[in-house]
């Protein structure tokens, strides 16, 4: 089966790792969030039976703070590309929440995605864990898939060296290009995905901005156009 054909008329973000913590569903959800203040937006959550973005919605929908947003969950590639299919006549955005292994469905999120984010903290164990990942996207490459997957740097301290020289190494060693906007180390990206929040219904400004940012640059590069100031109408929970 073709998974790239899908790809209908939703655009398709997937957040994929192999190392677990590194981050994807803490992006998945407030991108997610992010989005569906504007658009309607489906996160498929298959980093099962965790299932990290999947309670995180179940929490969000007990408290009447769903909106556009629907989640989703998919335990294999088969089962992933039957609700892509089905989600994309209807939605603007879907977000994929992959697991931390590399598996069928990992491929798949890679190929249907039009744009696959690769999380990654500045330590050896992440791009360790990226490098084996990176294999996986040159394969799908060579079988002529788009694969268009972009470095997002989670808990990253710009201003320390460290930071640079894994960000170089990075750049020097995969072909990978790197988004410009990164989430930086706050504690507030924990605290919101345990009450089923997202950073613009709580009062870090730091990590809002953070938010903001990626979410407009990921806009950009796909051609789409929410406002670069989504954050400006969440209602913030004190």
């Amino acid at each position: 089966m073709d998974v790239q054909q899908t790809a209908m008329q939703s655009k398709i973000i997937g957040v994929v790792q192999l190392k677990g913590g590194a981050g994807r569903s803490t992006i998945a959800t407030n991108v997610a969030a992010a989005l569906s203040q504007q658009f309607p937006v489906t996160l498929i959550d298959c980093d099962l039976p965790q299932g990290t973005s999947a309670s995180w919605g179940a929490i969000r929908a007990e408290n009447g703070r769903m909106g556009n947003l629907h989640i989703a969950t998919a335990s294999d590639h088969r089962e992933l590309i039957d609700k892509v299919r089905e989600f994309s006549r209807t939605q603007a955005f879907i977000l994929i929440d992959g697991p931390p292994r590399v598996a069928e469905i990992t491929r798949a999120i890679l190929v249907m995605s039009d744009l696959c984010l690769l999380p990654l903290g500045a330590s050896a164990a992440e791009i360790w864990a990226l490098s084996d990942l990176y294999a996986t996207i040159d394969e799908a490459r060579r079988d002529r898939y788009q694969a268009d997957a972009r470095i997002v740097w989670n808990r990253y301290r710009k201003q320390t060296r460290s930071a640079r020289e894994f960000s170089d190494a990075v750049q020097e060693e995969m072909a990978l290009p790197q988004l410009q906007s990164h989430l930086s180390f706050r504690v507030a990206y924990s605290d919101v995905l345990a009450r089923g929040l997202w950073v613009g219904e709580w009062h870090d400004q730091t990590a809002k901005s953070e938010i903001n940012a990626l979410t407009a640059e990921i806009a950009a590069c796909l051609g789409a156009g929410p406002s670069a100031d989504i954050l400006s109408g969440s209602r913030r929970i004190k």
